[in-house]
């Protein structure tokens, strides 16, 4: 089987036994209101079957539907017992759920069905397992319409999950299902090269090999993902295939991110909401913790729902096209109304690197200056460069920020740049940020970008955006001085008078948790010798920030 670029890497996939797999066992159950039909088999236009679980209410109808599309098993291998911290605990769930989807026992009782399918080649499903390529997005508009035409059916379906969950609606609904009547994209990468195997050119080495397992379990062969990243380190036809049309999607759509989730979901589903072509369209950007989040905002899902899906009318009518959280520390933000994402009021200001005195400041420095760090793997001391600036007065910045910078390295061809942006208190502490899901000492926010990837997508790109092709590599000389623009992912922070925007730049990831499964790296660097970051004169290297005007107190 091949791609548009190549040929497809396969593996066996992992035994059903080993992922807890009950057994194909069809059969229909009813307990507390609820009918449970089991292994139910669907089958695709081409002939191959996958099975699924539905769950319904017991009498009545007929209902809406809400599908979740996603191989981690629709038995409910995974646990959030897996992820400490992450605000979520099993108990608080009732036994039919599974990871990342909606709990029948409360969509049942407010007169939904809930399907939850093993795609083509998970679990029992019948064929080989591609994984959120063309053929899943065709497989699951094929669900779609059968479920829409079920006796029990109202005929109107909605997709609604988190991660994989999400990623999924994407790719279903840029083919527009006649009975898909609304999607909730509930955090949801829509370029997996640039948003999950290669940020910024960078290959990521533990999520991606962490995560493959978890959606490998299959009867017969499994796609390599690993592997092809290995194969396909440009973008090419085969990154391609896996990323939605999403100016091709024009059902409403209730899509939420979260400032929290830099290197998986937080740049994906803005993008995904910016794009598409849904003139019904919503978006909620949070920064709490995302599992947690979802559930806590069951009821704001049900309005979405009811209105859609029900005909019901619903608060949504009222609602602000963007609700968006600003956050001042972990666990601590307001948010606000807004009528358009980016925000139209964004003022860009260009914040410059001063590697003299170690700052960002609002005026070019006249002087030429280089400042230099330890970029080898392993280094103990000088291995990074920090850049500062205090804020005299309350600011916000709300947004997408493009750090443009001139590199030198003296060792090798090219570098491996990791950023971060921290907020330091008034006493000069590190201020902490929920991350990943389940870290309570995260960032403002992280950019990546391999220096050889420098190449801008003219097209795609704007000032406070740029966004790369990487479809060629551009190699450095010895002493060559090149300016590289780096996408630092979105945000949205509160920085009081006194306190501090930091911009760290070192050769390896900044954030770590080596022995946690729910974590980003990039072991595979291409770094030698030292980085050097010039300023000044001819060096225009700047922060360019979101700066948000402040409203006048009442």
């Amino acid at each position: 089987m091949g791609s548009e670029s190549g040929v497809i890497q396969f593996r066996r996939g992992l035994s059903l036994e080993k992922g807890k797999y009950p057994g194909f066992n069809p059969r229909t159950t009813t307990a507390n209101g609820i009918r449970s039909d089991f292994d139910v088999a669907v089958t695709m236009r081409d002939g191959i079957t996958i099975y699924i679980d539905m769950f319904r209410p017991e009498n009545g109808g007929p209902y809406p539907v809400l599908i979740a599309w996603a191989p981690y098993g629709k038995h409910g291998r995974i646990k959030y017992s897996y992820f400490p911290h992450c605000g979520v605990s099993d108990q608080d769930l009732s036994a039919m759920a599974i990871f990342e989807a909606a709990d029948p026992k409360y969509w049942c009782a407010l007169g939904y069905a809930v399907i939850y399918a093993d795609p083509r080649g998970a679990w029992g499903s019948e064929g080989d397992l591609l994984l959120l390529g063309n053929q899943e997005a065709e497989d699951c508009y094929d669900l779609i319409e059968w479920a829409g035409i079920q006796p029990w059916s109202n005929g109107k379906i909605g997709m609604h999950g988190v991660s994989y969950l999400a990623w999924s609606q994407w790719k279903v609904a840029a083919l527009n299902p006649p009975h898909l009547a609304a999607i909730n994209p509930w955090e949801g990468v829509s370029d997996f090269y640039r948003e999950l195997a290669f940020h910024g050119g960078i290959p990521e080495t533990a999520f991606l090999s962490m995560w493959h397992p978890s959606v490998s379990f299959s009867n017969s062969r499994v796609e390599d993902l690993v592997k092809m990243a290995d194969e396909h380190p440009l973008f090419d036809g085969y990154w391609q295939s896996k990323n939605a049309d999403l100016s091709k999607i024009e059902v409403p759509c209730f899509a939420v991110a979260s400032w929290a989730d830099h290197g998986l979901h937080a740049r994906g589903t803005l993008e995904g909401f910016t794009k598409i072509a849904s003139k019904e369209k919503w978006l909620m950007i949070h920064g709490r913790k995302k599992w947690e989040n979802f559930y806590q905002n069951a009821e704001r899902q049900k309005q979405f729902f009811d209105m859609f899906l029900k005909g019901i009318p619903s608060e949504v009518q009222y609602w602000p096209k963007v609700l968006l959280e600003v956050r001042e520390r972990y666990y601590l933000g307001n948010f606000r109304k807004e009528s358009e994402w980016p925000l139209p009021q964004t003022e860009y200001k260009a914040l410059y690197l001063d590697a003299v005195n170690k700052a960002l400041v609002w005026e070019p420095p006249s002087a030429e200056a280089a400042g230099r760090y330890n970029a080898q793997v392993g280094a103990k001391t000088n291995a990074t460069i920090q850049f500062d600036h205090k804020w005299e007065n309350r600011t916000e910045l709300v947004g997408h920020m493009n750090l443009k910078v001139w590199v030198e390295t003296d060792g090798g061809e090219d570098m491996d740049l990791f950023v971060a942006l921290q907020k330091i208190d008034r006493t000069g502490d590190i201020v902490p940020f929920q991350y990943l899901g389940n870290h309570e000492d995260g960032p403002v926010a992280l950019g990546w970008l391999r220096v050889s990837h420098r190449e801008l997508d003219q097209a795609l790109s704007t000032s406070f955006q740029p966004v790369h092709t990487h479809r060629h590599e551009l190699k450095l000389h010895p002493g060559e001085i090149v300016p590289v623009e780096i996408e630092i992912w979105p945000s949205g922070t509160l920085f009081e008078a006194g306190e501090t925007l930091r911009v760290v730049i070192q050769g390896r990831d900044i954030y770590t948790y080596p022995d946690d499964m729910n974590t980003i790296a990039h072991a595979k660097t291409v770094n030698s010798g030292e980085h050097v970051i010039h300023t000044g004169g001819r060096y225009d290297s700047h922060l360019l920030v979101p700066v948000i005007p402040q409203q006048p107190l009442r």
